[in-house]
């Protein structure tokens, strides 16, 4: 579906099939990486298009290619772009060549491709090829050359930092910053930061920790889905989701070292939707609540526990699957599209206005007639036949669905698989109450669709 337009009052929305990629609430924003690590990508015009047409405006690509920053021009989307780890050497080196890559990868194409933001290095910590010597010095070269060029005020400069950055990171207000990069990398980097009005890039993946830690760390609170919180035993703070925990864990190691004012940006988060038999949580199912849930809670406008008045700016991983990354099968399956441009899966972004009327909570609302069409509600592929057949049971009782028509001889019946009944069911639900937040989950058996789905001869309602 392509979007119909801008809905501004205080949110900017815009749906892919109901699924919001790009807007702005209240201050907070949602952007997407661009990577390119694949054989099977469409061309940069082809994906500005794309981008484009689906109301993205905000994108980060992880180098300056000529192609991708060409087609970018006048298209009035902003870009985040990268200056490789292996790069950094020479520019701290000379400051020559920092004058010079600023001159070919970004003076040149400004003003008409918007470049925001350097990000010089990509997680540089963790980089094998022990480049973090040079960083700061790279950082602060780069800078220089955009202040020759006089365009410092319209570009900033920062660097990604992963999670790993830290010492501890539970509780979240015990975060703090290895010992080795402390005082060396991050206090001088965040000086850095602050002198030049940047901000600290973050890339955070709650889905990590999740994998490695199943026995102690909810689902549901990987997911943003409700749950029971946890308490920081340091802070006392509740923490509804473990996004804003490590983000806070980041923002606490920063105030340690006196830096509480310097502003954080998650550069990079998402969830696969496919991964191995080891990877514990990454499924199709996963990854749609993830993403769905996480723009949503950005939408929100509100900050983290530990910066509740700051809204988040936060860049989806990624546009694409990328077929030629190396790691696990996960590292593969981070994208929103297959490389031929159709969405891997459908999230609806139940999103709606809030104002004083509403004391500042969102009402419910259609996600059919926001994204500017019909929905329906279906089960999910990925989820077991226990998971199904709890959900299906609970939709049919206590739910209130009408599901005479799954009954033996009634019209829907056939096909009689749990799969068929549970869909009819679910979205049997789901209209009845009036396509709302929250109505179509089954503690994630079940997603929304935007085309109307046929099992057999029978199609699922519309509305009731």
């Amino acid at each position: 579906m392509e979007c119909q337009g801008l809905f501004r009052l205080l949110f900017e929305l815009c749906f892919v099939s109901g699924f919001m990629l790009s807007a702005v609430a209240a201050g907070g924003s949602v952007g997407i990486n661009y990577g390119r690590v694949a054989n099977n990508l469409p061309s940069a015009v082809k994906v500005v298009t794309l981008l484009k047409k689906q109301g993205i405006d905000k994108v980060k690509i992880y180098d300056s290619d000529p192609a991708v920053l060409q087609a970018l021009s006048g298209s009035g989307i902003s870009v985040v772009i990268g200056l490789p780890n292996e790069q950094l050497f020479a520019t701290a080196r000379r400051q020559s060549a920092a004058e010079e890559w600023v001159s070919k990868n970004v003076a040149k194409y400004l003003p008409n491709t918007k470049i925001t933001t350097i990000a010089v290095g990509n997680e540089v910590f963790v980089d094998p090829h022990n480049t973090t010597r040079y960083l700061i010095t790279a950082m602060q070269n780069v800078h220089s050359a955009l202040v020759m060029y006089k365009i410092d005020d319209k570009v900033k400069v920062s660097s990604p930092i992963a999670l790993s950055a830290l010492q501890t990171s539970y509780p979240s207000s015990a975060g703090v910053f290895k010992q080795d990069l402390a005082e060396v990398v991050m206090k001088p980097m965040l000086e850095f930061l602050r002198q030049t009005g940047s901000y600290l890039m973050v890339n955070a993946y709650p889905f990590f920790a999740y994998k490695d830690n199943a026995d102690v760390i909810s689902l549901d609170y990987a997911l943003f889905k409700p749950n029971a919180g946890v308490v920081d035993s340091g802070s006392g703070l509740q923490y509804t989701n473990l996004l804003d925990a490590q983000l806070d864990a980041v923002n606490a190691a920063m105030a340690a070292l006196k830096y509480g004012d310097v502003r954080t940006v998650v550069t990079e988060t998402g969830w696969p939707s496919k991964g191995d038999e080891n990877e514990t949580g990454a499924s199709l199912a996963n990854a749609a609540a993830y993403n769905s849930n996480l723009v949503r809670r950005v939408l929100s406008g509100k900050g983290t526990p530990l910066r509740p008045q700051t809204p988040l700016e936060v860049y989806l991983f990624a546009l694409f699957n990328e077929n030629k990354k190396n790691g696990p099968t996960s590292e593969r399956n981070y994208g929103l599209f297959f490389p031929d441009e159709e969405k891997v899966y459908n999230v609806p972004l139940l999103m709606a206005k809030s104002g004083d009327d509403h004391k500042g909570s969102s009402p419910p609302v259609d996600v059919g007639s926001a994204a500017g069409g019909q929905s329906w509600c279906v089960a999910s592929e990925e989820a077991s036949e226990d998971q199904l057949q709890a959900a299906l049971d609970y939709a049919c009782g206590e739910g209130g669905a009408d599901c005479k028509e799954i009954q033996p001889g009634a019209s829907c019946y056939d096909p009689d698989t749990l799969k068929a009944h549970a869909s009819f069911a679910f979205n049997s639900y789901y209209q009845k109450n009036a396509r709302t937040t929250g109505t179509c989950d089954f503690h994630g058996a079940a997603y929304v669709v935007s085309q109307l789905p046929k099992f057999g001869k029978c199609a699922l309602p519309t509305g009731f």
